[in-house]
């Protein structure tokens, strides 16, 4: 329903450009001084976050509803279009090379763009801090625009614009035909719906040439946060690494659906020493395409709906897996692994989001409506983890790590 502009319960049209809460912005300004003097100090994570946090407060706070209104639908779809054409034609590619300031018409040379297009595209970039202007149709990179060069940060943008922004843009006509009603089914998309097609996400992709584009777009959402692996958050040899088989071929952690083994190769690098073998499972199309792995890892082409082929490991660890999939179908992968576990020995781990009842991060947020849409699942707070393990016959042992918006780790043995 559209409110009609005569309706006596819409607000006078002044508060659209009244800052939105100009009496806390003193406040907010002492908090960033003192979190500003905290992190020159430390400079940790957590204080780093925290101050990220009353930045993005101040913004919200100063700013209009108008200002925010054009940044959401202007600003933002304008950036995300241009980032994506950009990546695509190699222009962050070349301001890398370059490293220093660099004109329209060298970027436009180097990659055959039309330069009256590109010089718009970097102007708008430019006025949002994506790079830095330095001239008239002249520009710098930022550590943004040398980090797109990168396809684990780069690859994200053409996965989702090219591949997925269709289905997003139609979720609203989605759930409409839907009696506005949230709808979790693997058979019945949002994806399926906009694109018409019998697939699922990772199929789709696929079909466009963009499935390794996902696989480096989780990759590069995994770096810079705390790892579940590190001592801090989970300890490995209390936990895992004591008590385990020293037999030479006993399975010691199997990593199910871990795509291109990023998970384990970084778990091999920090526990060098861990007894049995280390094993990655994912789909033949993913295991078949690996460039880089220790060889030491051990990799299997696997279906997670299907009998898991490792008997009594110390662990079976699924990092995002389960978010992908709408219970019912979480259900029958848990089941078959479940079937593989080693009463009173085997550990399932589970290393995803735990949303918080109250106060969620916007990073634990976006993804949860993400999933939402393009997925047809969700992130689960604690009780939709205990109402989907348990019935599987598992139990959650502990919730270790999971500050900030990081994902937690999910401890389960056998009930």
């Amino acid at each position: 329903m559209i409110i009609p502009n005569g309706d006596s319960h819409v607000p006078d049209v002044s508060i659209a450009t009244s800052p939105n809460d100009l009496a806390s912005v003193p406040a907010i300004l002492k908090q960033i001084s003192a979190q500003g003097e905290q992190l020159s100090t430390t400079q940790d994570y957590d204080s780093r976050l925290q101050l990220l946090a009353s930045a993005r407060a101040l913004v919200q706070a100063l700013e209009t509803p108008r200002e925010t209104m054009i940044k959401h639908i202007w600003a933002q779809p304008a950036v995300q279009v241009g980032i994506t054409m950009m990546y695509e034609a190699g222009v962050f590619h070349v301001m890398a090379r370059k490293n220093g300031p660099i004109t329209v018409k060298e970027c436009a040379e180097a990659t055959k763009m039309d330069p009256n297009l590109l010089a718009r595209l970097m102007r708008h970039l430019g006025s949002m801090g994506h790079i830095t202007e330095t001239g008239v149709d002249e520009y710098t990179p930022t550590n943004f625009s040398r980090a797109m060069s990168l396809r684990i940060i780069g690859d994200g943008y053409p996965c989702i614009i090219n591949g997925l922004f269709n289905t997003l843009s139609k979720y609203g006509e989605f759930t409409k035909a839907h009696g506005n009603k949230m709808v979790l089914s693997h058979t019945d998309t949002p994806l399926r719906y906009a694109e018409k097609v019998d697939m699922d996400v990772f199929t789709w992709l696929r079909s466009l040439g963009l499935g390794s584009h996902l696989n480096n777009h989780m990759a590069g959402y995994h770096q810079g946060r705390p790892s579940w692996m590190d001592p801090d958050v989970y300890p490995v040899k209390d936990r895992l690494i004591k008590g385990a088989d020293t037999s030479e071929n006993a399975p010691f952690l199997v990593d199910i659906g871990g795509s291109t083994g990023h998970d384990i190769a970084e778990f091999l690098t920090k526990h060098p020493n861990h007894p049995g073998k280390l094993i990655l499972e994912d789909l033949p199309v993913v295991i078949d395409h690996i460039n880089h792995l220790d060889p030491r890892i051990e990799r299997v082409p696997y279906d997670f709906h299907t009998e898991q082929p490792h008997k009594g490991a110390r662990a079976y660890y699924m990092h995002s897996v389960l978010h992908d999939w709408p219970d019912d179908v979480c259900a029958d992968i848990l089941k078959n692994v479940v079937a593989a576990m080693k009463p009173g020995y085997s550990r399932l781990l589970i290393n995803e989001c735990v949303i918080p009842d109250c106060g969620a991060d916007w990073q634990a947020t976006a993804l949860d409506v993400m999933i939402m849409i393009e997925f047809s699942s969700s992130e689960r707070t604690l009780a939709d983890w205990t109402r989907l393990l348990e019935p599987a016959g598992l139990r959650i042992i502990k919730v270790w790590g999971g500050k900030n918006g990081t994902e937690s780790l999910i401890e389960c043995e056998l009930a």
